[in-house]
């Protein structure tokens, strides 16, 4: 037995732990979306995310199908390669988004806000090719949980090393400079000011990661996040709708 299934053994009913973040994001991006939208994944990767994944989150977290259209853009061009969109596009972390004014109903990014240089940039082009009332959807690291905390520690020349030997089967391909300019509620709340966005958003203590399937880790993660204050929960799940 898994070291997942020892301390979480309510995953035999569905493949699912009762704190894993990806049912907690996918369930609400789902409950939002409607057969007619048309869907941006921002920073949607190669797709690796949904790579061998069996479980119940894999058919929650593939969005492609349940909408009109499903976009998908990225830096990296390894998105053209990405076979759970309809469209791909690489474009310019330094320009605007390659898509008309008002153009999507929802937007969601999966493990990539944490990547930001500029965030107000960021946010003036969400804004710019949602529609009223559409929704920006993200998970990303809390700056002050303990995925984040460790991630600032380990010099990012040995982050690759570091990552593969905590999490395995993480590809060196999938690692990414880490910038944590919008990882805080008040962050969030300063890009996303309340004249302009509804934030509808939480932060979560997710199931131990990074544990490398070591007991005494697992363990030494689910004590620090118990004994830690809310403002350390190690993500932050946001929801912003464009007013």
């Amino acid at each position: 037995m898994d070291i997942l299934q020892a301390r979480r053994p309510e995953v035999a009913a569905g493949g699912v732990a009762r704190d894993d973040t990806t049912t907690a994001f996918y369930l609400r991006i789902n409950a939002l979306l409607r057969p007619e939208d048309t869907v941006l994944d921002l920073g949607a990767g190669r797709g690796g995310q949904l790579e061998g994944d069996p479980t119940y989150r894999k058919s929650l977290a593939k969005i492609r199908g349940k909408v009109a259209q499903l976009h998908g853009c990225d830096v990296d061009d390894a998105v053209l390669e990405n076979p759970f969109l309809d469209q791909a596009a690489v474009f310019d972390a330094t320009g605007p988004l390659p898509y008309g004014d008002g153009m999507f109903d929802l937007v969601y990014s999966d493990w990539v806000i944490e990547h930001l240089e500029n965030p107000r940039r960021f946010v003036t082009e969400l804004e710019r090719v949602l529609k009223p009332g559409g929704w920006f959807c993200a998970r990303t690291p809390n700056k002050w949980g303990y995925i984040a905390l460790g991630a600032r520690l380990v010099p990012q020349r040995f982050e690759g090393r570091v990552l593969g030997a905590v999490q395995p089967g993480r590809q060196q391909r999938d690692v990414f400079p880490k910038h944590y300019r919008m990882n805080t509620r008040g962050d969030l709340a300063r890009a996303f000011t309340a004249d302009r966005w509804l934030d509808a958003s939480f932060a979560m203590n997710a199931t131990p990661a990074y544990h490398g399937g070591h007991g005494i880790l697992f363990t030494a993660i689910e004590l620090f996040q118990k004994f830690t204050p809310s403002a350390m929960n190690s993500v932050l799940l946001v929801f912003m709708q464009k007013r």
